[in-house]
């Protein structure tokens, strides 16, 4: 377990240093806020710090980096490697950022905050894959959820209409419809915290079951440096792309303009917005250990994982969380991966609709015009969610990955406009344009190419695009500050 302990400390570790740095290079400071300037008393309301990290992190988390994490775990322990480094180097600095553009531009949603920083062009495109990636999001976490529920209840042996998987669809997107409508501050603000608190003490519960049960050990990254995918499905790209929300998230980017309409200073964009990242981060490495650790490997490959999974992303998880903690341990457990998506996935549906008022500048602060947006993006959601779960989560995990890429190189670019070290994000950018544009090439949802050309053409893609930033910044002059 030496290499889960590593990087566990290097993941905590990073926020108090390389968080530290992004906070540095960026530069808060004490201007007036948009929860303090605007005040609308819906979407842009003042919270506590603690109440911000704890609604982030719940609005950031949900299934992400649970069953993204365990469906990594299928490639060995070299899915901890990508967590920890994807979270410190590449995730935190994405969630910083694309909460701290967002503040700086009176909590503009991304899409908007996209088209100020690489032009309307980007900002059209933006918007769509920001509404597209929120309703699908929106969608996996209700069906996921219903499964869970009804899980629950066979599992209890009980039958009819309470294990009907429908009827738990349709009252989590009721709920989703009253969520996305009223007040941030009516349901988000005030039970979500208490939420974000379970989320961190099932995972530290697993945690615990892992460690204290003798029959659960955690390989070692150097013993198995190898792909574990009973199916060789290759590591590059698709263990990134699958691992998702643990690592780097797109999606993040849609979140964090929410909690950015509701910060009283800029200072507490590190705690909030890093800080959600590596405790999300930090989730996903107990839950990929417990995919490595609790299944039987056979022939070097994961083979007990991929049966379990086999059975249904519902299934896996009260799996593990029946082996790990059992009794009080697994109702808390289930009650936490139930609540969490559920909870991530109504702010996916408000992000929609703030995405969509800022499109068409709808005003938000009439009961009437909220409606107007809400009931066309539920109505998409009731009917995506009949659709095949697993097709929807692979069209989710590239759209999100393609998303953080957009927000990395739209960061890049402010911070080349302040004269700052834009390699900072540039970096990460490229990298990520590298990881989206390989799957694209391969994956068989998408061109189905295969490695061979894959490979060489997502490299080549992504120096193109860093070539292209570093034309646009030859063409560029340092610009002006958001207004103070």
């Amino acid at each position: 377990m030496i290499s889960f302990l590593i990087c566990l400390a290097l993941l905590i570790g990073g926020y108090f240093v390389y968080g530290k740095i992004v906070e540095n290079t960026f530069e808060p400071d004490d201007r007036e806020t948009p929860a303090v300037k605007i005040n609308d008393g819906v979407d842009y309301v003042v919270m506590p710090q603690w109440k911000l990290f704890l609604v982030q992190l719940l609005n950031i988390a949900g299934l992400g980096p649970i069953f993204g994490a365990m469906q990594g775990a299928l490639w060995g322990p070299v899915v901890f490697l990508w967590i920890t480094f994807g979270t410190i180097f590449a995730g935190g600095v994405h969630d910083y950022f694309s909460g701290m553009l967002s503040e700086r531009n009176n909590g503009a949603s991304i899409s908007e905050v996209c088209g100020i920083y690489l032009g309307k062009f980007m900002k059209n495109v933006m918007r769509v894959f920001s509404v597209v990636l929120l309703v699908m999001v929106g969608t996996v976490f209700a069906v996921g959820p219903a499964g869970l529920i009804v899980t629950l209840f066979k599992n209890g042996n009980v039958t009819g209409l309470l294990a009907s998987p429908e009827l738990w669809l349709w009252i989590i997107l009721a709920y989703y419809f009253i969520a996305t409508f009223i007040s941030i501050d009516k349901i988000i603000g005030r039970i979500y915290p208490v939420f974000g608190v379970c989320l961190v003490i099932m995972a530290v519960g697993v945690c615990i079951g892992i460690f204290t049960k003798s029959e659960f050990v955690i390989p070692e990254i150097w013993s198995n440096f190898r792909n574990m995918h009973p199916s060789a499905t290759p590591v590059w790209s698709v263990m990134f792309i699958t691992v998702a929300c643990g690592a780097i998230s797109g999606f993040h980017a849609t979140q964090s303009p929410l909690m950015a309409r509701c910060m009283n200073s800029e200072k507490q964009g590190h705690f909030v917005f890093y800080g959600a990242m590596v405790a999300e981060g930090v989730i996903a490495l107990i839950w990929a250990a417990a995919g490595c650790s609790l299944y039987e490997v056979t022939g070097g490959l994961s083979t007990g994982l991929s049966d379990i999974l086999a059975n249904g992303q519902s299934a896996a998880i009260y799996d593990v969380c029946s082996k790990t903690m059992g009794g009080i341990g697994i109702v808390l457990a289930m009650i936490g991966v139930i609540v969490c998506p559920i909870t991530s996935g109504d702010t996916a549906f408000r992000s929609a609709r703030l995405t969509l008022a800022d499109w068409f500048g709808i005003d938000q602060t009439k009961y009437g015009k909220r409606l107007i947006l809400c009931v066309p993006l539920l109505g998409a959601g009731a009917i995506i969610g009949h659709l095949d779960y697993t097709i929807i989560w692979r069209y989710f995990s590239w759209t999100n990955q393609t998303l953080a890429m957009i927000v990395l190189w739209t960061a890049s670019m402010y911070l080349f406009q302040q004269q700052k070290n834009y390699w900072l994000t540039a970096v990460p950018a490229t990298f990520m344009s590298a990881v989206s544009m390989t799957y694209f090439v391969y994956a068989p949802e998408c061109l189905n190419l295969g490695t061979a050309i894959a490979y060489p053409a997502g490299i080549i893609l992504a120096v193109i695009f860093l070539a292209i930033f570093i034309r646009a910044t030859k063409r560029q002059k340092k610009q002006p500050e958001p207004a103070a």
